[in-house]
């Protein structure tokens, strides 16, 4: 069983400076919480989404995920990426790729098309991973969470550790 659920840091836990958030506050379950900051995803510099009306998703021991509103994703330039997920919390997820020729074939992104309650208000967002994208969020650059699972967003703004760091394989 998962020992933290964001109420209690964990010994090795980084503490957050001014205008930072641990990782290990956010809770588990997850919890949506809305952003107003401007989000750009782009592909070799042709934006794929841009919006100041997203949603993070905080969930203990990961960066936030971002998820855009489907009004402002170009989801024409996407298609369905073969595979599917089944997350406990939010339900099964479907994947997208890029549609044009000669960009990436492999999944740059998915969505919840019907989340589970109480995640609903996710249904038919889009989020997208930050080591196959390019992703900003207020302009600072947004590095990939480490591990080829995970999809976390990784600011100035959070402080970790975070599962898929080395030696985190155990959480």
């Amino acid at each position: 069983m998962w020992k933290y659920t964001g109420t209690e840091r964990p010994p090795f836990a980084m503490a957050p400076g001014p205008s930072q958030e641990s990782v290990w506050d956010y809770p588990r379950p997850p919890k949506i919480a809305p952003d107003k900051r401007r989000v750009i995803v782009r592909f070799n510099h042709i934006t794929i989404a841009e919006s100041v009306h997203t949603v993070r998703v905080l969930e203990t021991a990961s960066p936030p995920t971002f998820y855009i509103p489907q009004s402002d994703v170009n989801v024409e330039l996407l298609q369905v990426a073969h595979g599917a997920s089944l997350c406990e919390w939010k339900g099964r997820a479907a994947y997208w790729r890029l549609k044009a020729a000669g960009l990436s074939q492999s999944a740059v992104g998915w969505s919840y098309p019907t989340a589970k309650a109480p995640y609903e208000s996710i249904s038919g967002y889009y989020s997208f991973y930050p080591g196959r994208m390019d992703c900003f969020v207020d302009g600072e650059s947004v590095r990939p969470q480490p591990g080829s699972f995970y999809s976390g967003w990784v600011t100035d703004e959070v402080v970790g550790p975070w599962k898929g760091d080395p030696g985190t394989e155990t959480w």
